[in-house]
């Protein structure tokens, strides 16, 4: 299994470098679905729908983003400080050098999310889903020292879900 995680990274990895983008052209639509830094302190997102949002160089710092729908969403080089993301969905998203400190991710979904080059520090992961997220090995190490619970929308185990021993 944790072959599988490894394989799917490098082939993600390579078919981002190696094939070519067509041009597309800039919509009002694309541009909305971007964040900056200005429009996330101190916000509350709670229960609102942040589908594939992308947050690039932000600092989401004591932001309410319990319950949030970031579902497919991407923080990329992103801050998450003293945040609330208690029962979030991040499934299938994408946090890439990203930093969690001091947040909680109690009862949040991970599932299937690539989460590589990001770090975990001070966070509550009580009651989170991790199924088939990829994270660093030494950030699932750190993580199952605290984890535990069971997700009460999945009801995946978060220790199992980790893959900890």
């Amino acid at each position: 299994m944790k072959y599988f995680h490894l394989a799917a990274a490098l082939i993600l990895t390579l078919a981002t470098l190696l094939l070519p983008l067509g041009a597309e052209a800039a919509s009002s639509s694309s541009i909305s679905r971007s964040a900056t830094s200005a429009e996330l302190s101190n916000k509350d997102f709670s229960n609102q729908s942040l589908i594939s949002i992308e947050f690039t160089n932000v600092k989401i710092d004591k932001t309410n983003l319990s319950n949030a729908d970031l579902r497919g969403a991407v923080l990329n080089s992103s801050t998450v400080q003293e945040a609330n993301l208690h029962g979030a969905d991040f499934s299938n998203g994408i946090a890439y050098l990203t930093t969690f400190k001091n947040t909680d991710l109690t009862d949040a979904i991970f599932t299937q999310a690539m989460m590589l080059r990001s770090s975990f520090d001070n966070v509550d992961i009580t009651d989170a889903d991790f199924t088939d997220a990829v994270l660093d090995r030494q950030q699932v190490l750190k993580l199952c020292k605290k984890a535990s619970g069971v997700n009460s929308k999945t009801g995946v185990d978060t220790r199992r879900s980790l893959g900890c021993k």
